[in-house]
């Protein structure tokens, strides 16, 4: 079995979206950037070989630390996993 299909450990960044191609790890660090969270992307794809499946193509995303529960709600949300909770009330009520 080929090793490295785990993401790396880097400093004050944690790991928030494992994906097998990178225009959806493209489309995820778009999204994080139009709600002002930071991210990069580390990218294990063997591009001599143009694999885009399995261990050799993962592709991470990865964000600050401090931003991380942030960025996993919201991508849980982008993916529907996670109902809005940020819903209008019943009552119509204006109030703030």
């Amino acid at each position: 079995m080929i090793r490295g299909s785990e993401p790396n450990r880097i400093k004050n960044w944690v790991c928030v979206l494992e994906k097998g191609t990178e225009y959806e790890v493209e489309l995820a660090k778009s999204y994080l950037a139009s709600l002002k969270i930071p991210s990069n992307i580390l990218s294990k794809r063997d591009s001599s070989y143009s694999l885009n499946i399995g261990e050799m193509s993962m592709v991470y995303l990865y964000v600050p630390e401090e931003f991380e529960k942030k960025a996993r709600k919201v991508l849980r949300a982008l993916d529907g996993e996670e109902e809005n909770e940020d819903t209008e009330d019943e009552t119509g009520d204006d109030t703030f």
